[in-house]
Parts: C-alpha cells; sequence; structure tokens
C-alpha cells in the first residue's frame, strides 16, 4: 500500500539560494495509479547503481551506523569491570551457545563476534600469548577482577578451537554459507599463537581457581573448573585428530571425556548469571564486512546441548573408521554415517574427510593404489594378474606383465579421483550429495568407456579367453569397465532413493519413480550375476587349472589366502545381488500399488495448468539422460511399464504382495548377516538398523496392499467412495525409511 502523505504535517523546509523545490508527491501519485499492478517503468538513466544508492541511508535494516536518540556509536561496556563469579559463569555459558549456533552454520559476526570480551582479546591482533588479554595496559591489568583470570583462559581456548575447526573446514571439501560460514572478518582467531602457552594457561587457571576456592561458591567454583577442563579436552581432541596411525580407542579419549562433562554442565548451568551486556551487535561495525547489520543467534542452553552432546558421540563413533578391514566396509562406514538423523555437523564432516584422505594417505596407513586393489579384488578381479604387485618388477616393453603393470597403472590413474571422491561426496549435506552425484555419474559413464579400452588392451596382454556357459557366449570379462558399471548404477540408484528422501518427487509420480528405481535395480542384480560367472570361472581355473573339469585334483600353488580372497569376493556378489533384489522388488511392489491407488481414485493427480507427463518426465530423468548405459526408456515405454494397463487392479495388487514378500524375506537375511558377511564391520549397528527399517517398511506395505485387496474384494464394483478408504501419506522422516516411502490405508467414516 502506497504511503498517504499526513495532510497535517507542513511542507519540508527548503530553502537555500540558487534552488527550487518542487512538491511532486500529487503528480507521483496520479502517475501510479495509471499503472496496471506488476507494470514497471524502466528509466534508461536510472541505473541498479543509483538504485541501490537510493536506499536509505538511515535504514537501520541496511545501515550498521545508525544510531537511536541517545545511543553511542561504540559499545561502551566496560571489560575491567567486576564481576561476580555466576556473572562470569553466565558470560561462559552463553558463549557455549554462540559457539554451537556458529558449529550449525551462523557467521560468527552474529555469534561468537558479539562477545565484547572476545572482541577485547582479538583486537588489536595479538602478536603473542602475553598480549592477549582483555586489558592492554599493564597498569590497569593489575587492578582487573580476580575471577576474570578464569574467563580469560575459557575465551582463549574457546577461539583457538574455533581457529582449528576453521582452518580443518577450509582444507576439506564443503559448501560455504550453505553448510558453514569460514570469514573471520580479519580477525585472526589467534592463528600465530601456538596451542601450547594456551593449554599452560588454562591449566594455570584450574590451579588458580582452586587458590581462591575460598572465596568463591564451592559450586560455582567446580562449574568454571569444568568449563576449563572442556576447553582443555576440546583442544586435545582436535590436537590428537590428526595422529592417524595411533590407537582409534586412545583418538576416542577426550571425546568420552567431553560426553561426561557436558552432562555435568548441563546439571550446573542454573547456578549463573547471563550477562546481555557481555554481548552487542554494535560490534559488527568493527568487522570487515559488507554486510548489513544482522541480529545476534544464540539457541536455548538447552538447544546447544543437546547439539554439543550429538558433536561429542559423533566424535567417540568417527574414530572407528580408522579400523580399516576393506573398501566397501569404509565406504558402507560413510554411508550409513551420514545418512543418520540428525545429520553430523559440519566440522565432523570435514573431519571425516581428514581421517580419510589428508595428504593423500587413505586412513593414515594406505596408499590410493592399496585401496583401489583391494577394492579391485574383492569385486570383479580376485586374484587377478592385473593387480599383481609383482609384475611392476618387469622392465622388459614387450613382456605382457609390463604391459598389463602399465595399463593399470594407467587405469588408477583416471579413476582415482572419481573414486575418491565418491566417498567425500557423501560427506555434504544431504541435498548436495543428490546434486553432486547427479554430476558424477557423467563422469563415471565417461570412465566406464575409457576403462573398456584398457580392457580390451588387457584381454590381449593376457590372451583372456571368452566364456561360454549353459546361457550362451556371455563374452569377455571386461573386469576394469564392470566395476564402473557397477559403481555407476549404485549412485544412480542413489539419486532416485535420495529423491524420495528429500520429497523431490510428487505423490503422484512416485509410481513411476519407483518403477525406475525397479530397473536400475535389476539392471544392477543381473549385471551383479554377470560377474559372478567370471569369477566362478576364475575360481575353477585358479584350482584346477584351464581347461580341466571339475573334481580333479587341486593345484599345489592354489594357497588358502587364494581360497580366502575368492570367497571373499563371492560374498561381496551375493550381499550385493541379494540388496539389489531387494530393491528391485520392494519397488516393484510400491509401484504397483501406487498405480492401483491412483486407478482408483485414492491419490488424485493434483491440477496442474502449465505442466505435461513429457515436461515432467524430462526433469526427472534430466541426469540420466546422457547416460549411455543402462539405456533410459522412452516415455511410452515408461508410462506402459508404469500403468500396466494390461493387468486387472486386483491382478496388480496380487503382483504387490508377491513382490513385497520376496523384498521382506530378503532384507530378513540381509538382516541375519555377520558384519564380515555384509561389509559392514565397524558399522554393523547401523548398517543392521538400516535393513530392519526397510523391512518395517515392507512389513507396512504388505499391510497398505491386503487393506486395499479386501476392501476390493468387499465392494466389487471399485468405486473409490464404496471403498471406504483414504490415502495418508507418512510426514517427512515419520516413515519407517526415507528411501520407502509406504501410503497408509485408513478406513473412513
Amino acid at each position: 500500500m502506497m504511503h498517504q502523505p499526513d495532510p497535517s504535517s507542513p511542507p519540508p523546509n527548503i530553502s537555500h539560494p540558487g534552488v527550487m523545490a518542487t512538491d511532486v508527491t500529487k503528480k507521483f501519485a496520479a502517475a501510479v495509479k495509471t499503472l496496471a499492478p506488476g507494470q514497471l517503468i524502466k528509466d534508461e538513466h536510472f541505473t541498479l547503481f543509483d538504485s541501490v544508492a537510493a536506499l536509505e541511508i538511515m535504514d537501520p535494516k541496511m545501515d550498521s551506523g545508525v544510531l537511536a536518540e541517545g545511543e553511542s556509536l561504540d559499545e561502551e561496556y566496560d571489560v575491567s569491570r567486576d564481576l561476580l563469579p555466576e556473572e562470569i559463569l553466565g558470560i561462559i555459558d552463553q558463549l557455549l551457545c554462540l559457539e554451537m549456533a556458529w558449529h550449525l552454520g551462523y557467521p560468527l559476526s552474529q555469534t561468537l563476534f558479539t562477545s565484547v570480551y572476545v572482541e577485547a582479546l582479538l583486537k588489536p591482533r595479538p602478536a603473542n600469548i602475553d598480549d592477549a588479554e582483555f586489558i592492554r595496559d599493564a597498569r590497569a591489568r593489575e587492578k582487573q577482577p580476580k575471577l576474570l583470570f578464569v574467563l580469560r583462559a575459557y575465551c582463549l581456548g574457546l577461539i583457538k578451537a574455533c581457529c582449528f575447526v576453521n582452518e580443518l573446514v577450509k582444507d576439506e571439501l564443503f559448501y560455504e554459507e550453505e553448510d558453514f560460514v569460514t570469514n573471520t572478518y580479519d580477525r585472526s582467531l589467534l592463528y600465530e599463537i601456538p596451542v601450547a602457552p594456551i593449554n599452560s594457561i588454562l591449566q594455570q587457571a584450574r590451579s588458580d581457581l582452586r587458590a581462591v576456592s575460598n572465596d568463591v561458591n564451592k559450586d560455582i567454583s567446580a562449574a568454571l573448573d569444568l568449563r576449563l577442563e572442556l576447553r582443555i579436552a576440546f583442544l586435545r581432541a582436535i590436537d590428537l585428530s590428526g595422529l592417524r596411525k595411533a590407537n582409534p580407542d586412545s583418538l576416542k579419549m577426550p571425546w568420552v571425556q567431553m560426553t561426561g562433562l557436558i552432562e555435568h554442565i548441563k546439571k550446573q548451568h542454573p547456578l549463573g548469571k547471563p550477562v546481555k551486556e557481555a554481548f552487542s551487535t554494535k560490534l559488527q561495525r568493527r568487522l570487515a564486512s559488507t554486510m548489513p547489520p544482522r541480529p545476534m543467534v544464540q539457541p536455548s542452553f538447552e538447544e546447544s546441548f543437546d547439539h554439543f552432546k550429538q558433536l561429542f558421540q559423533d566424535g567417540i563413533n568417527i574414530m572407528d573408521i580408522l579400523k580399516y578391514s576393506e573398501p566397501q566396509s569404509l565406504l558402507n562406514f560413510v554411508l550409513l554415517y551420514q545418512a543418520r538423523k540428525p545429520q553430523p555437523l559440519v566440522y565432523i564432516r570435514t573431519l571425516l574427510q581428514s581421517l580419510m584422505f589428508k595428504e593423500m594417505v587413505v586412513l593414515g596407513n594406505y596408499s590410493i593404489r592399496q585401496i583401489l586393489d583391494h577394492d579391485l579384488s574383492i569385486v570383479v578381479l580376485p586374484c587377478a594378474p592385473q593387480i599383481d604387485p609383482s609384475f611392476d618388477q618387469i622392465e622388459l616393453p614387450t613382456d605382457p606383465r609390463h604391459q598389463t603393470a602399465a595399463q593399470m597403472e594407467i587405469f588408477r590413474q583416471r579413476v582415482a579421483e572419481c573414486y575418491l571422491d565418491l566417498f567425500r561426496i557423501f560427506c555434504q549435506n544431504r541435498c548436495r550429495v543428490r546434486r553432486t552425484l547427479c554430476h558424477t555419474i557423467q563422469e563415471w559413464d565417461m570412465l566406464q568407456a575409457d576403462v573398456e579400452e584398457i580392457d580390451q588392451l588387457l584381454q590381449v596382454a593376457l590372451d583372456e579367453k571368452s566364456l561360454v556357459t549353459e546361457r550362451g557366449d556371455i563374452g569377455f570379462s571386461l573386469p576394469l569397465s564392470s566395476w564402473a558399471y557397477l559403481y555407476k548404477l549404485r549412485q544412480m540408484e542413489w539419486i532416485v532413493q535420495l529423491g524420495f528422501e528429500l520429497e523431490v518427487y510428487q505423490t503422484d509420480e512416485l509410481a513411476g519413480m519407483y518403477w525406475y528405481l525397479n530397473y536400475l535395480a535389476k539392471t544392477r542384480a543381473q549385471h551383479g550375476d554377470r560377474i559372478k560367472s567370471f569369477t566362478m570361472r576364475n575360481l575353477h581355473e585358479a584350482r584346477y587349472g584351464a581347461g580341466t573339469e571339475d573334481h580333479q585334483q587341486q593345484l599345489p600353488q592354489y594357497t588358502a589366502n587364494k581360497e580366502r580372497e575368492f570367497m571373499t569376493s563371492l560374498a561381496y556378489l551375493r550381499v550385493t545381488m541379494l540388496d539389489a533384489a531387494c530393491t528391485w522388488e520392494f519397488a516393484d511392489g510400491l509401484c504397483c500399488l501406487y498405480t492401483a491407488l491412483e486407478r482408483l481414485g485414492l491419490i488424485p493427480a493434483p491440477h496442474r495448468p502449465y505442466s505435461s507427463d513429457t515436461l515432467r518426465y524430462d526433469l526427472r530423468m534430466k541426469p540420466f539422460r546422457s547416460i549411455a548405459l543402462p539405456p533410459l526408456p522412452s516415455l511410452e515405454d515408461f508410462t506402459r511399464a508404469t500403468r500396466q494397463p494390461e493387468l486387472e487392479t486386483l491382478e496388480l495388487l496380487k503382483y504387490a504382495e508377491s513382490a513385497v514378500g520376496g523384498a521382506r524375506k530378503g532384507y530378513e537375511a540381509l538382516a541375519k548377516m555377520s558384519d564380515a558377511q555384509a561389509f559392514s564391520v565397524n558399522t554393523h549397528a547401523d548398517w543392521v538398523g538400516n535393513v530392519r527399517n526397510c523391512l518395517k517398511a515392507a512389513i507396512a506395505a504388505g499391510v497398505s496392499v491386503s487393506t486395499l485387496q479386501r476392501a476390493m474384494e468387499r465392494q466389487g464394483d471399485g468405486d473409490p467412495q464404496s471403498l471406504k478408504l483414504k490415502v495418508e501419506m507418512p510426514a517427512p522422516g515419520k516413515g519407517y525409511h526415507d528411501w520407502w516411502i509406504v501410503p497408509k490405508l485408513v478406513p473412513t467414516a
């Protein structure tokens, strides 16, 4: 609504030699009335720069220098003022909340840099630890409050911990302002000051606090001491996290210590007295920032406590990744750890990346080649000459072993970055994971084509024979491109499944997307079966020699280590094919269920005046359009496979019942596997929990199918009103599993 001028107020008195003022208010108001709603007038001579410059200078939302009547420009809080012990405790707890707000993604300008005490330590920039004082004047410092040393020590430990966290986050893959804000606004965060003197000050502060304990309430003194201990433990946890070769259980100790400390700190919180005036947004005026003023962000202590508790527990759990067993368990650890609700904070996610890949040494002990070769040996190349390290010693260019080693080195250089990025991608927020996977599958598609050429060269060097089975000629193994194809298929499935988790698809699109998931999972199961055929041939040749029949005498060079490697590969293929079969069956069952609900009108299609089936299909399939294999179905094939017009609704539900039942049995079998069988070492509890959630979703889907079947058999006409049912969709995050959206059918009155 346009502001109407107050007719009772006199016009502004504008008088100056050479200035002729004209009141254009009435003319402007009349001109505006001739414009249609939404119509804009653009003047070629009035640029964007002019429009921004025309913003009101005294607008408090835009101008950080605007002052209320009687307000001063700078914060007038005196850091040398006398503080009660409970006030120091209150300030520390306020700082704890602001620290967590920063971890949650808010900038320092709205959190810790609103503290007058933090600002006093950081500006002017201290050259050494002795300069890092609230009061820089040595004479005035002699008169400072007696317990201010506790607050100084705490603030120094806090700032140094934030410095370490900030540097770690910047060194790893993250998204600025989407996950975390690393801007320090020209404040150093004590970067130049070593951690040792800060630890000494914290320890000295604890000793000095005990020395004056007779003058301070016993409970408050204990509370202050615990908070200093928390800062020491936090710095120690950060320091130890760089020792990746150490015993992982020893690296957990500071995190375990902090988990206990935060519980006591919560109980002591009521003892503190907040000092609101010790925090001010006026300090934003001193920061090197072009942003307009923003309000301070301070979560409640209860909310901050919950986040800290989760942070410290995640710190404990994350160290288990250093207990390496094999690459598939490592990948499952990352997948399941990052899928937790709530998702770990950015610091934990970047710490996970650092533990895995810092200085390009995997988990502090392994080269990228070791991890890649281990993964290849599990998936496609058990006991294969392609990954035999002895071939590297052959220097004769015409020797097939030299040629094999040279081609494998080209392969490793080509795939290393894509392979490691797969782990890094899952350390991002869930939206970013899906978005990034949509790009990486293009790279993996090109990778598959590139390494197929290497496979063909290796066929010649190793004189590989084509595999002929009862089903016919399967062809050559192409192990490297098969490995890339399997990973590409998994990523394509993850994109679709994350779409369900992130509510990308509308309810009437679920049938189609579950059919496409079924298509991808079926392709993965078939590809796994192909890999298994070649693995079984290689196993037979390793045991008995090439060209021999079964039950011959086992070769002496077939050792227990080779047997173990082949059995590990077959175990991986078994669990992969079973997982793919469960996904295939469950997705097929849900596709049939949603199609039946749409036929019966229980899931009406929303009104879309600007949309069409073709446009929506192009949008949903855009990430997969350029992928060569598996081929993208046409819209006609997609529509026919989803709607299945050749089947009656009851037949469709019978098929859904069978498919969901098969998925349930598969999940029951998966849930019984050991950590070694499931390739979930160090994360087996999460893996079993995930499988059981899928099992619960399958059971719920079976109930929904049965409910609809009974209602249709009771009312043969299939009229939606006569069925007396309505569909309730689970709220986001409230279903049994985020990837399996199971509708609930409830009777209507």
